[in-house]
């Protein structure tokens, strides 16, 4: 049986690629949202755990096995070495864990069109090598900070600040295979749907 295609989509906060992500699902792809399954993994998966532990100490989970986001997260923010050192873990956990997922995917019965990771650090963290064909979805500054104010409630200057805290943009579409536009001033249905009709046709690395 034919493996199936393995696409990353990847994009800045605010991009679109969630929305993006839930069209190819509704065509017949196959979605794994690695931060979601990060964010699980973290409580989960054992092996993380004790390396969670062994960074940060026993306070990192409460006494009900709840990971101490609060304290993490106030600790890596003004840590950039320590934050690397918790990504070099929880990485390669998500990793192994979408490897696994689209094995079964490969061998369900009902097999999907084929396998979408969306991950918003899917270059940064290297993932991206492991792909058929990156996807990235893009938008203008305003358009992001847009978003990101109405979503997460923040200010325009700490939007700004979460999107300039990421990968530059250009850098990020020069990885890309492919590229869909979620602003305004395109419509973005057509663009998945073509987009969809070309992954069905990728072949996948073998």
């Amino acid at each position: 049986m034919d493996r199936l295609l393995r696409v990353g989509l990847t994009g800045g906060i605010g991009s679109g690629k969630s929305t993006v992500a839930r069209l190819l699902e509704m065509m017949g792809a196959a979605v794994y949202v690695a931060d979601d399954r990060a964010k699980a993994l973290m409580v989960d998966d054992d092996e993380l755990r004790r390396g969670i532990v062994g960074l940060f100490g026993a306070d990192a989970y409460g006494a009900d096995g709840t990971l101490n986001r609060q304290m993490i997260a106030g600790r890596v923010f003004s840590d950039a070495t320590l934050l690397e050192r918790l990504n070099g873990l929880v990485h390669p956990a998500v990793e192994r864990d979408f490897a696994a997922w689209a094995e079964r995917c490969d061998g369900a019965a009902r097999r999907p069109a084929y396998v979408v990771e969306e991950a918003a650090v899917l270059i940064e963290s290297g993932g991206w090598r492991r792909m058929d064909c990156l996807v990235a979805v893009t938008a203008s500054v305003e358009v992001r900070v847009e978003r990101v104010m109405r979503r997460d409630g923040a200010s325009r200057e700490q939007a700004l600040a979460r999107i300039a805290a990421q990968m530059d943009e250009q850098k990020r579409l020069s990885f890309a295979d492919r590229v869909v536009v979620a602003d305004d001033r395109h419509l973005l249905i057509p663009q998945v749907v073509e987009l969809h009709g070309a992954l069905c046709g990728w072949r996948a690395r073998i």
